[in-house]
């Protein structure tokens, strides 16, 4: 006979309705960490990003298709939308422009109809709805149920294979269509080709013209099924035999099914060749073990969410942790095969060597936040881009701009593979030639192409003469600081000089009469009429911005910024200003500038560092109050719960670093800025097995501000730490409190701007 504490059980139901489920302020690192991420999170609002089955960094994003298009579709979909038109197998996630979607598959019953229909007409084409209920989004795993079709969909992925589960009906007319036309955004198809190869395989390619320009994909289709009808098309019109090559085929099988008959297919994908996606399936998916596959997929993005384990107030705060985690491990994505090949910017097949090539390089925005945090977590993945971005470099003469495919697109202003590099190098990265990266940066920044020409002769880029010049010439004398940095540590003396000074052309955009940068024609004149709040997307001096957000964008060198602007108090000031003028942008404003506060636009890059400025003047306090509220308004838990486009990670990760409590202002070399963590604990698992604690006492919405902060048990004064602090394991104790601290962070000398002296 069991007998009951009845008193002690009461007092423990007590304390149980007093603390939030299993996730209050437990030990995060023994659970599965999947289960706080929600992609859907960006969905929303202008987000962007991709939704569907994928592994970190993985070749593979297997995902629905809606039918609308246009800037909030450039993933190929969009929360406020319920139709699909298949599941493609390669996706973007946070870009401004919409590309890929390559090798659609769409199960249907019924009639057999080739096109895709329309929203308002879906029974002239292959459409179908969906409802959410039905559809379930998670770490390596998508369903959903196709409500025109009675058929469930279910997708999960390895690196370089998409596999397929679809439960259908009862009927003689059962059909899955691969479409080969269509594309997302921008993109559309130049060739495309299929066969079917037995009775299990079907095959082809996809050559398409976008964003990048000319982008390639072959893919091996094998089914579970026997193939016994398959038939070919041009869009919608048939064609006989079993192989097609035009612009726009399609291919269909159909066959016959028992109620709740499942059918799967494992699409293998490849920029090289029919042959290579076929052994990628064989490498990597040799089974039919669907439910093993999404296991596999949650456990390799359970491997990377483990790196930092951390223990929160609420579900809503591991929720938006861990899904901007995920956010960040999409891309760069994986873009060779199981047998080393890969497709070059040179049009070429190489063969990779001590390294796995990818490709997605949004620089511009990434060097911010996102390559950063890659330095701290993903040691392998640091070495695997740098070492992708010197084969570009040897294939095309120069580093990545915004590299997409074996293309490069020359998206966004400067040259942000520099600083990338730079920083790795400066962090002490040996996983590639050193001495190859330092050629790569110093010829590329040697340039005479977008601007670079004007840099070298005038030390700015003339308004007229180049489109968005400011924002052009800032972002070069980031890249170039970061460089004479390396040439510094490398002892190569002259250079570091020339760099130097490059890094330091910012200058010639301050126009003191207006107190803001603004555009400049020669050294006497100024492109006038001049408004600091007017932006005009592509065609004006600033690029996704205006003047008051671009006046900031020195984070190489805050105390010359500092100065520039006159001086602590009138920095000071004019940062106070930022976040509370107010003005229209103009009609041709770019949508990217979004997450307004004042005129500081935490929705676009250039504003991300700006928060942390305040510690440079020995004013913390100022950073922890901007830097909490966009912690908490700006990031939620619902699918328009990022304030502006995801790019590519860099919005995901300046939560994470924010939410930790530091941040990289300065582009290379690892000084991060203390902020205001809205966690209570972290545990950040380094190289060499070591790891990095960061302990948050008294921490609440109230106690936003840093009263102390202990550095392995040592007094800390210091408003910044290192990389070396980090990578070399040990422990940060961080004291909150409801009001500024006078003393901790307020002394010159514990400034981040002397960090390096």
């Amino acid at each position: 006979m069991i007998k009951f504490n009845f008193p002690r059980l009461l007092s423990a139901l007590v304390i149980l309705a007093f603390v939030e489920p299993a996730f209050a302020q437990q030990q995060i690192k023994k659970v599965s960490l999947t289960q706080y991420v929600d992609p859907l999170i960006g969905s929303g609002f202008h987000g962007h990003v991709f939704v569907g089955a994928n592994v970190p960094f993985g070749a593979v994003q297997l995902g629905p298709v809606n039918i609308s298009e246009g800037w909030d579709w450039c993933s190929g979909y969009h929360i406020s939308d319920t139709t699909i038109i298949g599941f493609s197998h390669t996706h973007l996630s946070g870009t401004g422009i919409g590309d890929l979607g390559d090798i659609m598959f769409m199960p249907t019953t019924g009639p057999l109809k080739l096109g895709k229909g329309s929203a308002k007409d879906p029974e002239s084409g292959f459409l179908s709805t969906f409802s959410r209920k039905n559809e379930i989004v998670k770490p390596g795993y998508y369903k959903v149920d196709l409500n025109r079709y009675g058929i469930k969909a279910e997708l999960t992925t390895s690196k370089r294979v998409g596999m397929h589960r679809y439960t259908f009906p009862s009927t003689d007319a059962a059909h899955i269509i691969i479409d080969l036309k269509q594309g997302i955004g921008w993109d559309g198809p130049m060739e495309t080709y299929i066969e079917k190869v037995d009775d299990h395989t079907i095959a082809g390619y996809r050559f398409s013209k976008g964003w990048a320009a000319d982008q390639r994909i072959y893919f091996t289709a094998v089914f579970s099924k026997a193939i016994k009808n398959f038939s070919v098309y041009d869009s919608i019109t048939p064609k006989s035999g079993t192989a097609l090559k035009a612009r726009n085929v399609k291919g269909a099988i159909t066959f016959a099914t028992a109620k709740n008959e499942t059918v799967l297919v494992k699409v293998g994908i490849s920029p090289v060749s029919i042959a290579n996606a076929a052994q990628n399936i064989k490498a990597e998916i040799p089974d039919w073990n669907f439910d093993q596959l999404v296991k596999n997929a949650d456990q390799q993005w359970n491997k990377e969410l483990q790196k930092i384990s951390i223990k929160t107030d609420s579900l809503s705060q591991l929720k938006k942790f861990y899904t901007a985690m995920y956010h960040t491990m999409i891309a760069p994505s994986i873009f060779d095969d199981v047998n080393g090949e890969y497709w070059g910017t040179d049009k070429k097949v190489h063969q990779k060597e001590g390294f796995n090539n990818v490709t997605t390089f949004s620089l511009w925005d990434t060097y911010r936040a996102n390559n950063p945090l890659s330095t701290i977590i993903h040691p392998e993945h640091v070495n695997d881009m740098v070492s992708s971005m010197l084969a570009i470099y040897k294939q095309q003469g120069s580093l990545p701009v915004w590299h997409l495919m074996a293309n490069e697109t020359n998206c966004m202003v400067g040259y942000s593979a520099v600083p990338v590099i730079a920083d790795a190098i400066l962090k002490g990265y040996n996983g590639f030639d050193a001495n190859l990266a330092y050629e790569a940066m110093k010829t590329t920044a040697m340039q005479d192409i977008r601007g670079t020409n004007f840099v070298k002769k005038l030390g700015y880029i003339p308004a007229d003469s180049t489109a968005e010049s400011v924002s052009m010439g800032l972002e070069y004398a980031i890249a170039d600081w970061s460089l004479a940095q390396v040439a510094k540590k490398m002892g190569k003396t002259a250079d570091y000089e020339y760099f130097g000074k490059r890094g330091q052309y910012y200058k010639n955009y301050y126009n003191s009469k207006s107190g803001f940068m603004q555009g400049r024609l020669s050294e006497t004149q100024w492109r006038t009429p001049y408004t600091p709040f007017i932006s005009i997307h592509e065609h004006g001096d600033f690029t996704e911005g205006n003047g008051w957000q671009y006046t900031f964008l020195v984070p190489q060198d805050v105390n010359g910024l500092v100065n520039l602007l006159g001086g602590e108090s009138k920095f000071d000031v004019k940062l106070d200003s930022l976040f509370i003028a107010k003005g229209d942008m103009g009609a041709k404003a770019s949508n990217d500038i979004s997450g307004l506060i004042g005129q500081y636009a935490h929705g676009n890059e250039p504003s991300h560092h700006v928060t942390y400025l305040y510690n440079y003047i020995g004013k913390p306090w100022k950073t922890a109050e901007k830097v909490r509220y966009i912690l908490n308004d700006f990031y939620t838990d619902k699918p328009d719960g990022i304030i502006g486009n995801e790019d590519v990670g860099q919005m995901s990760a300046w939560y994470v670093f924010s939410a930790l409590g530091f941040y990289q202002v300065s582009p290379a070399g690892g000084v991060y800025v203390l902020g205001s963590p809205t966690i209570n604990s972290a545990e950040i698992k380094v190289a060499g097995g070591k790891t990095f604690k960061v302990t948050v006492k008294n921490n609440s919405p109230e106690n936003k501000y840093i009263q102390q902060v202990t550095l392995n048990g040592i007094n800390h004064t210091k408003s910044y730490i290192k990389h070396q602090d980090i990578i070399k394991g040990g422990t940060m104790t961080i004291t909150m409190g409801s009001k500024p601290s006078s003393v901790w962070g307020v002394k010159n000398a514990d400034r981040p701007s002397n960090a390096n002296n």
